[in-house]
């Protein structure tokens, strides 16, 4: 008896330009950038005015030296009340993760998305040539992907 296959009939092409799509061609060039000696209370004030969730922390030459998000300032706010500390006094660089992980913009949109859902995080510095060049959020690969039809993936 023969090995069967249990793949169903393709129907239709292979959508060969889906797959060129990279982080480039979804990812945002207008970033909200914060840099890591200003104050929690101008960062909290910048998050809430441009309704982000977070952000790129960097130097001067605009490499990516951490990512400061909302629940690093409400640990702050937590532990300003808790000491009686002053807010005003408090920098970036102390509260920001350190730890980032980036991405390069030449990875395809599908590699991406993976990247997304392993890491568990919400953003990704686009990072060429050492510099920060752009952002993409799971929101970008979403609404990427809606520019693609689901069943052939065939962008439109």
């Amino acid at each position: 008896m023969g090995i069967k296959s249990f793949q169903g009939k393709q129907v239709g092409e292979a959508n060969v330009q889906a797959e060129k799509i990279t982080v480039r061609d979804c990812m945002s060039q207008s970033m909200i950038l914060f840099k890591k000696n200003q104050s929690i209370i101008e960062v909290v004030d910048m998050l809430i005015k441009f309704r982000i969730s977070g952000g790129p922390v960097v130097d001067d030459q605009k490499r990516v030296i951490g990512i400061i998000s909302e629940g690093d300032c409400v640990k702050q706010i937590s532990e300003s009340r808790y000491y009686n500390m002053p807010m005003e006094d408090t920098s970036v660089e102390k509260y920001m993760s350190k730890e980032v992980d980036v991405m390069s913009p030449d990875i395809n949109l599908f590699d991406a998305a993976q990247l997304f859902l392993k890491s568990k995080r919400r953003r990704f510095p686009v990072v060429e040539d050492g510099k920060i060049i752009g952002i993409v959020s799971q929101k970008d690969i979403l609404r990427t992907a809606l520019m693609l039809k689901g069943f052939s993936w065939k962008h439109k």
